[in-house]
């Protein structure tokens, strides 16, 4: 049997696209770390803050530390926190870097930590768009808002999602964040090498 969204702590998840909020939303009652960006996106920004998104000044001094008292409140109003340690979107080719001061203030706070992994598949016949083009967003010369209209027209988008039986067990204390972000990033990409039955389809 598949595992399911943590009831708990936090989830952790590679990040593709914008459309990993909706997706994630949809599956469990939630709350989510986002750079500061997310909240001037038209539509979406309106849609994470008014879910109550904890939003983060990157290459801000202390933005994690910032971001623990939004985290805090969710944790103990029993919902997940879901945030992406990449801090950046990519095209699904493989896991970025994870950075570990978002992970390091959930670890301070005591909270489990899950691993999750998503992808996206889309039916041929889309006049040859592909999944890492018009699915995932990433690239700084990519607009938004062409963007959300050509994915709108595609048909046969289909998000998979993967969860871990159980929470994270670091190995490295507190104060190794770097240690702790790479076990993270290990427990990310072993997802990606489960078989779809252990999937949750979107």
């Amino acid at each position: 049997m598949s595992s399911s969204f943590p009831e708990r702590g936090a989830l952790i998840s590679n990040h593709l696209s914008y459309l990993d909020i909706v997706v994630f939303a949809a599956l469990h009652p939630c709350v989510f770390v986002s750079k500061i960006e997310v909240a001037s996106y038209p539509v979406l920004g309106w849609m994470t803050t008014m879910a109550g998104t904890v939003y983060v000044s990157r290459g801000h001094g202390g933005s994690a530390l910032k971001a623990r008292a939004g985290m805090d409140a969710a944790l103990n109003a029993g919902l997940p926190v879901v945030f992406f340690p990449e801090g950046t979107t990519s095209n699904g080719t493989g896991l970025l870097k994870f950075h570990g001061g978002l992970l390091a203030q959930v670890l301070e706070a005591g909270a489990p930590v899950t691993a999750g992994h998503l992808c996206y598949r889309i039916d041929n016949g889309n006049d040859g768009a592909t999944v890492s083009d018009n699915v995932c967003y990433w690239g700084d010369e990519v607009k938004l808002l062409p963007h959300i209209f050509r994915l709108l027209g595609l048909t046969g988008v289909k998000a998979e999602v993967k969860f871990a039986d159980a929470p994270i067990e670091f190995i490295s204390g507190l104060t190794q964040r770097k240690r702790a972000a790479q076990e993270a990033w290990v427990a990310v990409a072993e997802l990606s090498q489960m078989s779809t039955e252990q999937v949750h389809h979107f």
